[in-house]
């Protein structure tokens, strides 16, 4: 077959760098087992790769895509967000028929002056004695 040059191909990728990278990578999907799109003709992968580019048999935007995915370290999955789990299950054991588990479940609720009531009848805890300060010479 004719000898394929970077003038084929670049009218299907501009940049000749660009051109470079998606060659290569698909040259190394072709050596990792892959079809090829073109008949063989002895030629070695990159240039099968060449001219398959060429002959737009494999898309750059493809190829392009299929080479950031394999470059990235890092892919970011959008999980689902979990589902709000009532902290205290209610007396009944489970959920009832459509009904609110807030209207079964007693609730303690407590006015701020209450709340301060009860802070001010605790008793705080006891003192200790200070250690005595030890200077640098080890006295006191």
């Amino acid at each position: 077959m004719a000898r394929v040059t970077v003038e084929d191909c670049v009218d299907k990728v501009e940049n000749r760098f660009d051109l470079v990278l998606l060659a290569s990578h698909r040259a190394r999907m072709v050596s990792a087992g892959q079809q090829i799109t073109i008949e063989r003709d002895n030629d070695k992968n990159p240039v099968v790769a060449l001219r398959e580019i060429a002959e737009e048999t494999v898309t750059p935007d493809d190829l392009r895509e299929e080479l950031i995915h394999t470059l990235q370290k890092y892919t970011e999955v959008d999980e689902p967000e979990p589902e709000a789990v009532p902290l205290i299950p209610s007396a009944s054991g489970g959920a009832t028929g459509g009904e609110s588990e807030d209207k079964d479940a007693p609730m303690d609720r407590m006015t701020e002056e209450e709340l301060l009531a009860g802070l001010q009848g605790l008793q705080p805890p006891p003192e200790q004695p200070a250690e005595p300060e030890v200077d640098e010479e080890g006295e006191a």
